[in-house]
């Protein structure tokens, strides 16, 4: 099952974020459907900075704005407190075998690390309703593929087939990549991902 033409908007808009490809989001803002910006693409932008740190979402989101913005948040969009409990669930669905390794090497780079990334990242950011699971992480997979993150492309994509994606949905995640992306390193994002986002 390939990506539907919503979700290819939503992986392209996270690659933007991330290259800082602004061309590129003036263009997908300007030629959204009727019907979006709506909560996805709000949801894509807060989990960016994950990914592409705070500057470049600051600037996405003035950017989009410029263009008409992404829409007025539903209330329950506001003012979520932190789930460290469901991020930790996230957090293990996505590594599997490996989370308590993956802990481990973030808590001896620093305990606040680990921590932060399971409570705010996992917990406050992606544990958030509004974007599926599985298409929260094809969203990782396009900003890692397209900065050439291959170590957190793999436990990505891995953690979004664990969340239900295809193999054929992670890859065509990377395919709607090759007019952002340098062939060598969109080639190279292909190779982590037949590798690690076997069903």
């Amino acid at each position: 099952m390939s990506l539907a033409a919503s979700e290819i908007r939503l992986v392209r808009l996270s690659a933007a974020i991330a290259l800082g490809a602004w061309d590129e989001l003036r263009r997908l803002r300007r030629e959204a459907p009727p019907g979006e910006p709506d909560r996805r693409w709000r949801e894509v932008l807060l989990q960016a900075h994950l990914f592409a740190g705070f500057p470049r979402t600051v600037e996405a989101a003035s950017v989009l704005a410029a263009f008409g913005g992404l829409g007025s948040p539903e209330p329950d969009e506001l003012g979520r407190a932190s789930d460290p409990a469901a991020g930790r669930a996230l957090f293990d669905t996505i590594y599997g075998e490996n989370a308590a390794t993956v802990r481990g090497a973030l808590g001896e780079a620093h305990p606040e690390l680990a921590r932060w990334i399971e409570e705010h990242a996992y917990g406050r950011v992606l544990a958030r309703p509004g974007l599926a699971p599985d298409r929260r992480e094809l969203a990782a997979v396009a900003a890692l593929a397209a900065q050439g993150q291959e170590r957190q492309l793999a436990s990505h994509a891995r953690g979004a087939v664990r969340l239900g994606a295809t193999t054929d949905e992670v890859r065509a995640t990377v395919d709607a990549l090759q007019d952002l992306v340098p062939t060598a390193l969109l080639e190279r994002a292909r190779e982590v991902v037949a590798h690690f986002a076997r069903g």
